[in-house]
């Protein structure tokens, strides 16, 4: 139970700083709706979620009535695409029909994303992976709700070279198709290592193959409220700062157990896990670039940048650690570029480049995420890109992740605007020199020695 004056305190976290529950997120397997024929397995698929499903949005909206909490975004995860319909497509086309079909069960329940039109190939490909994967420009343009993700490495496995080359030309498609909307299709799809089953964030989210039949997983988020409270200890040591920021987490993660313990009890939905990571929306006041301007930087990018996320980010999960028996999900602080207002502008300032980015995602929850680069980029360094951020998670045993939009007719400088919380982006500066060579390599990268502990 909550005591009085940590209600009083949320309420002024949540009128003063921005604190919200950033997704209610019902995961649903669909392992139960095999069928004989892609119809009957489309039409399972569309009544399992949308009878699941139903009630999520009004739940969602009754709890942040009643406690005064606002729930941002309702959303769904199902079990990977490419394992539950693994018998029955043998072409992209068909992995099309099962996306479309998606949207129509999300539309209907009015959530406003469904993930999990996912392939796991961090190890090899099967034919279902390989069609689906094929599938996604055209899934991707042709649905709106639809998230898509590909897992291409793991720490136990290695990274899978055939597929991260792939995918890189996938991306490119993808921004192509989507070329009306700002290439806006590329931020529905990410690309992992070490990818986790129980993230309820987007377009990462799936329904993993160890979860229930239905769960329930929040991710809440609070950056406005973390900077808030560093504030109130400017120019303290850093003993005093990681303190602070535990102390914040702490409460920030009771307020998602109350949130996800309620709607899990009005769903009769199992509750998963909280995730608190760090969120940021374009608001000014709701900014990861902040926080660390407030830590002594002048702006992201700035020498000290990575080890005041690292403080951050080790801090977050320590606090949520002690406030919840279930933190899951990815937790920590996450740095998109298009959803910061304060990241937008160090990249304007020139101070933020890429490579700073890919050094700070070393020690982040995620990786280079929302990045808008120019259209004209090879795909072979779009793959590298993606590379170098897998090598990053499976040496460091941690999940990285890379959602690039190479926006279709856009250059080094200009912006692109995709609205609603994924914001906009100036177009970044992308290295000039190519890897085409090394990508044509193919087979896979090894697992590293400690990958292999049992």
């Amino acid at each position: 139970m909550l005591s009085k004056m940590e209600i009083q305190e949320t309420n002024r976290m949540i009128a003063e700083a921005n604190l919200d529950v950033r997704t209610i997120t019902m995961g649903i397997s669909l392992l139960d709706c095999a069928a004989e024929t892609l119809p009957r397995f489309c039409e399972r698929c569309y009544d399992k979620i949308t009878r699941s499903a139903a009630r999520l949005v009004r739940v969602g909206d009754d709890i942040a009535l009643q406690y005064g909490i606002p729930v941002v975004n309702k959303r769904i995860s199902v079990t990977p695409i490419a394992q539950a319909a693994a018998s029955l497509c043998a072409d992209a086309a068909q992995y099309a029909e099962i996306a479309r079909t998606l949207d129509r069960a999300a539309r209907e329940v009015g959530v406003n994303f469904i993930g999990g039109f996912s392939a796991l190939v961090q190890k090899g490909s099967t034919q279902s992976d390989l069609a689906l994967v094929h599938s996604i420009p055209e899934a991707l343009a042709q649905t709106e709700r639809v998230c898509a993700s590909v897992n291409v490495g793991s720490t136990r496995a290695g990274i899978n070279m055939n597929a991260v080359a792939r995918m890189g030309r996938i991306i490119k498609q993808t921004a192509l198709l989507t070329r009306d909307s700002g290439s806006v299709g590329c931020a529905k799809l990410v690309v992992f290592c070490n990818a986790v089953e129980d993230n309820p964030f987007m377009a990462g989210a799936f329904h993993g193959a160890g979860e229930r039949d239905l769960v329930i997983n929040v991710g809440v988020s609070g950056p406005g409220v973390v900077k808030r409270a560093l504030e109130q200890v400017r120019g303290a040591d850093f003993e005093t700062v990681c303190e602070t920021v535990k102390r914040t987490a702490f409460k920030i993660t009771r307020v998602g157990q109350l949130v996800a313990r309620e709607a899990a009890r009005r769903l009769e939905v199992p509750f998963g896990i909280i995730d608190l990571s760090l969120a940021p929306t374009p608001a000014v006041g709701d900014s990861i670039a902040e926080i660390l301007q407030e830590m002594g930087l002048d702006t992201p990018g700035a020498p000290g940048s990575t080890a005041a996320l690292a403080i951050l980010n080790d801090n977050v999960k320590k606090g949520g650690i002690m406030a919840s028996s279930y933190v899951g999900g990815l937790s920590g602080a996450f740095i998109p570029v298009s959803e910061d207002h304060g990241m937008i502008e160090a990249v304007q300032l020139g101070a933020l480049t890429l490579e700073k980015l890919e050094a700070m995602t070393c020690v982040c929850s995620v990786g280079l995420d929302m990045i808008a680069i120019p259209g004209d980029t090879p795909a072979e360094t779009i793959s590298g890109i993606i590379l170098d951020e897998m090598a990053i998670g499976m040496i460091n045993n941690k999940t990285t992740a890379v959602r690039l939009i190479p926006v279709a007719g856009k250059n080094a400088g200009d912006t692109a605007k995709f609205g609603g919380l994924l914001g906009e982006a100036p177009i970044m500066e992308v290295n000039r020199f190519g890897c085409a060579e090394f990508m044509r390599r193919g087979g896979r990268i090894p697992a590293p020695i400690h990958g292999f502990r049992n």
